[in-house]
């Protein structure tokens, strides 16, 4: 299975909560940027994983207006993707999901949970930095054991 680990894209920091924060222009635009040249590098996504964070729905607003998805494409929103989030909690799902016969997940997180994710999916893997709407693909062989194939930041896209 091919897992596509993002963080979500610059976010505002005025709000009311974490929770609450928006993205950026700028968010908007290296999002959009990062959707194209996944549209470029990936044929489909089978299964959507977001937190449900307002910067993370809006990342994946973007995305999905740059990447169109097939209608077979289901979306999750995962509290266990806030950025304290459970990682073996996360990883439980998506090895689920992979007995299902599931062969690609898009996830959109935050930070520290994203560079846990990779970390946590690749044994020997420290968790890498992920500055915003970067992308990591992990593939995991049938034994649940993830290889960091690459990781993609938006400003290199442009």
């Amino acid at each position: 299975m091919k897992v596509l680990i993002m963080r979500h894209g610059e976010a505002s920091f005025h709000a009311e909560s974490d929770a609450d924060r928006n993205l950026t222009e700028r968010g908007r635009v290296q999002t959009a940027q990062m959707a194209v040249w996944l549209r470029n590098k990936i044929s489909h996504i089978d299964r959507i994983l977001v937190s449900p964070y307002i910067r993370a729905q809006q990342t994946l607003n973007v995305i999905k207006h740059e990447f169109p998805l097939s209608e077979s494409s289901e979306i999750a929103v995962l509290s266990e993707l806030t950025p304290g989030g459970d990682s073996a909690l996360t990883i439980d799902y998506l090895m689920a999901l992979a007995q299902e016969g599931i062969d690609s997940v898009l996830i959109v997180s935050h930070l520290p949970l994203v560079g846990y994710l990779v970390a946590d999916l690749c044994p020997g893997v420290y968790p890498p930095m992920f500055s915003t709407s970067a992308v990591a693909c992990v593939v995991i062989d049938a034994q649940g054991i993830g290889t960091l194939e690459w990781q993609q930041t938006a400003s290199s896209v442009d």
